[in-house]
């Protein structure tokens, strides 16, 4: 078998025995520029400790900066191109991306707004994109695998509507994990968080996107994830208590990582743009919305000799027949559209839920390509 296997990102993760941060013990690596533009949301960088720890090693390396902590959720491409002319203004020559994958997707479009000052707002999404500056990615969350791929999601102002920026270019130079930093991140995040990686690896696999590596990383991912999963779901209401959950830290964010470098490869599946809907209109986490497809995603792929095939391949690879793991992905979900997330949802609704996305490629990567009535009828049958 040939493949083409490219991941330009240095992946530097804490010795567990040590006792300082891996920032620290890593510091010469932010000897980037002479001037950082540090990309984050308001509260959760300073509280997980990864903020104050950046600016320990950059003040105490020399290097300036500044801090651009207005990224939200779901972040607006109106934000991002502000962050990236904040850079410009400061004269900042890279980026450093705290947070979860809000932030450091955010990162990456900062980076390129402040490397091509030209540039309109939605000229991100062209092909026309130069250059951006050097990125340094810290993620805080165990989900997304933003540190290790060129994506930028980012949502259209005025629009529930998000679009993906891909450039080559935005990879971050180095991605740094300690799992240390999500230590703060309650059980509902941990939880969320995870099912989005674990979402990843699955829909990775079945990809004909796919080869030998990204196949290894997406079970090496999906078996630390589901794994820590199951740990969780049986620690019951103990989980609630952040002690119980440290040990499990490290193995959550080693597979998110692997997943986002499955992804690199790959790219995701359905579940993707059909979790997008809920989470823009319904609040609902990401992870919990993609995890809520699970069992569509395997029903519909079954129903191909190659991709029954692809699915056994992989939770045999996990250690755990097909159906269970579906199951478990949709019940650890905890979906139910009618109750915290709002009513059911109306046919209006569905039919703008898939006019929404049922241009998006994701439906191509798996053996079966779902329609945009079998779209409809996936939400009628799951929120209808």
């Amino acid at each position: 078998m040939s493949y083409d296997f490219y991941m330009p990102t240095r992946i530097i993760s804490r010795d567990e025995s040590s006792a300082d941060s891996c920032v620290k013990t890593h510091s010469t690596i932010f000897a980037l520029g002479k001037k950082a533009v540090i990309v984050c949301g308001k509260h959760s960088a300073r509280a997980c400790g990864a903020l104050d720890d950046v600016e320990s090693v950059l003040k105490k390396l020399g290097i300036d900066y500044i801090i651009y902590d207005k990224v939200t959720e779901n972040p607006p491409v109106s934000t991002c191109y502000a962050g990236g002319r904040a850079a410009i203004e400061a004269g900042c020559d890279f980026v450093i991306g705290i947070g979860g994958g809000s932030p450091l997707d955010a990162s990456k479009a900062v980076a390129v707004y402040a490397a091509n000052p030209d540039f309109a707002p939605d000229d991100a999404f062209s092909d026309n994109i130069r250059a951006a500056l050097p990125i340094i990615a810290i993620p805080t969350t165990a989900g997304t695998g933003s540190e290790v791929n060129p994506y930028s999601v980012m949502t259209l102002d005025g629009k529930n509507v998000k679009k993906t920026m891909k450039t080559p270019y935005a990879y971050p130079r180095v991605s740094i994990l300690d799992p240390r930093y999500t230590e703060t991140l309650s059980r509902e995040t941990t939880v969320s968080t995870a099912l989005d990686a674990f979402c990843h690896c699955a829909e990775s696999y079945l990809s004909p996107k796919s080869t030998d590596i990204s196949r290894m990383f997406a079970v090496d991912g999906a078996k630390k994830i589901y794994n820590s999963l199951d740990a969780i779901d049986k620690l019951g209401s103990d989980a609630d208590d952040p002690e119980c959950l440290k040990l499990l830290r490290y193995g959550l964010m080693t597979g998110a990582n692997a997943g986002g470098i499955a992804i690199n490869t790959t790219g995701t599946g359905f579940n993707h743009p059909l979790g997008y809907n809920l989470t823009l209109y319904k609040g609902l986490p990401h992870g919990r919305a993609c995890g809520a497809f699970m069992s569509a995603y395997y029903y519909y792929n079954r129903t191909t000799e190659l991709g029954a095939k692809l699915i056994d391949d992989f939770c045999d690879a996990i250690g755990v027949e097909w159906a269970k793991v579906a199951a478990d992905i949709v019940r650890w979900s905890d979906v139910k559209i009618g109750s915290a997330y709002g009513n059911a949802l109306t046919p209006d609704e569905i039919e703008l839920y898939v006019n929404n996305v049922k241009g998006a490629g994701n439906y191509k990567n798996s053996p079966y390509v779902i329609n945009p009535d079998e779209m409809r009828d996936i939400y009628q049958k799951l929120f209808g």
